[in-house]
């Protein structure tokens, strides 16, 4: 079993920054996929950014060039730096970890809120 923790959403001004973490425990295991997805009151949860073990990235069409998605594989920890914040992108994002071993294998961390104020 993967927990995963997350740390560092919280209230920001429109244009803002913050900086999500999350970290995987144990961190002894291979995780294939890691990223973050988000649910705003009402919606449907989203993915919001994806890496890969080997570093490929895919993000969320209206957070390009906003969002930067990383990882350390060393300590099986995952970021999201949001810069350039919405009011829109408020919502409770989760941390997300795929693990493929003859079958997938899906975790989530209980989430963090991000508020953006306008």
């Amino acid at each position: 079993q993967v927990q995963l923790v997350e740390s560092g959403g919280g209230l920001v001004q429109a244009g803002g920054s913050l900086r999500l973490s999350c970290a995987a425990s144990p961190s002894i295991y291979r995780l294939d996929v890691m990223g973050w997805y988000r649910q705003a009151p009402g919606k449907q949860r989203e993915m919001v950014a994806t890496i890969s073990i080997g570093g490929n990235t895919n993000y969320l069409d209206s957070v390009k060039g906003r969002f930067t998605i990383s990882r350390d594989n060393g300590r099986s920890t995952v970021f999201l730096q949001m810069n350039s914040l919405k009011p829109e992108d408020t919502a409770v994002y989760y941390c997300n970890a795929v693990l493929v071993a003859l079958k997938r294998y899906d975790f989530w961390g209980q989430g963090t809120q991000v508020t953006v104020s306008s």
